[in-house]
């Protein structure tokens, strides 16, 4: 039973994360997709940058070698559809969200349990 109430707490995080992914869409304040977020974090306006579970790792590495000696958390969270879905665009590998609030209150509602790392290599 134990077990079964950590899962759903872990979806409801999930859902609220997601969720609050959608706000900053409608706010503007994401970029979506592998090289709009390699921008933003070039650009110094990614505050935390999301990433697909099942993005390849090719991808991955494109964006964590953007991200070197930068301190943006890296948070895994869905997959390529649901990260997509989320901002309204087909399936995606990244989206960064580039409001500082925004990007806030998303890392708080996942509550630390799906974090990648800090970003700092």
């Amino acid at each position: 039973m134990k077990l079964d109430n950590k899962l759903q707490a872990r979806k409801n995080r999930m859902t609220e994360a997601l969720q609050i992914l959608g706000l900053a869409r409608r706010a503007g304040a994401v970029a979506p997709g592998t090289a709009a977020t390699r921008r933003s974090i070039s650009q110094g306006k990614a505050r935390v940058v999301l990433m697909a579970e099942d993005a390849s790792s090719a991808q991955l590495d494109k964006i964590r070698r953007t991200m070197h000696k930068r301190i943006i958390p890296q948070v895994l969270l869905g997959n390529r559809a649901t990260l997509g879905a989320a901002i309204g665009k087909a399936p995606i590998t990244a989206v960064a969200v580039t409001d500082a609030s925004l990007a806030r209150r998303l890392l708080e509602s996942i509550d630390g349990e799906i974090m990648v790392d800090e970003g700092r290599d």
